[in-house]
């Protein structure tokens, strides 16, 4: 039978709904892991408006749903055959994410055996330079499957610290010490803007 467009948005706004209460998130917390107002969330959830078909599929990912799920009438123990296995999903993110940081490694190790062949002398520098590209990737990939505030926090102050020691340590240079000073406001921020985040939460 033909469901109308309406009926359509009711359907995905109620087991939108469903699902976020499942998780025990409340409509703000929702909207700041995904970048939208709560104001969004919840025209979603009274089906006046759709998602579009990325944040569909974002949703879907972070719920451990496919997109049959959103689409059918029922509860969660009826659709059992839309649910995914999270656990696997999550161990995958987890592999993909650490292989594409290797890359980052596997560059650092090229570029000291050719300095070292070349030069005599093993530009060692590069591990540290594959610190904080290998936390901007983390980040990227947090944003992306795991969308963890805590997370966040760590690789981004791991990041700061990183790159200034690689920079310290790359210049070489015993009055450049004053530049881990920028790293303290730096830090204080961070901190500040996770303990703000989790106080609206």
């Amino acid at each position: 039978m033909f469901r109308g467009m309406a009926n359509i948005r009711e359907i995905i706004g109620d087991n939108l709904a469903h699902l976020r209460k499942d998780a025990k998130l409340t409509q703000l917390e929702l909207a700041e892991k995904f970048n939208y107002s709560d104001k969004a969330v919840s025209k979603w959830e009274k089906g006046d408006t759709i998602p579009d078909i990325e944040t569909l599929y974002d949703l879907c990912e972070f719920y451990g749903v496919t997109i049959d799920y959103l689409t059918h009438e029922g509860n969660a123990s009826e659709k059992k055959e839309f649910l995914r296995d999270t656990k696997s999903d999550f161990q995958n993110k987890i592999l993909i994410t650490a292989l594409l940081i290797t890359i980052f490694w596997m560059i650092a190790t090229i570029v000291f055996v050719y300095t070292f062949i070349k030069l005599g002398e093993g530009y060692w520098q590069a591990y540290l330079w594959a610190v904080p590209a290998s936390c901007i990737l983390a980040i990227v990939a947090d944003k992306k499957f795991f969308r963890s505030s805590l997370l966040n926090l760590i690789v981004e102050s791991t990041l700061i610290w990183s790159f200034l020691a690689a920079l310290y340590c790359t210049i070489c240079t015993w009055t450049l010490w004053p530049i881990f000073l920028l790293g303290i406001p730096l830090q204080m921020a961070l901190g500040i803007w996770f303990v703000m985040n989790n106080q609206r939460k």
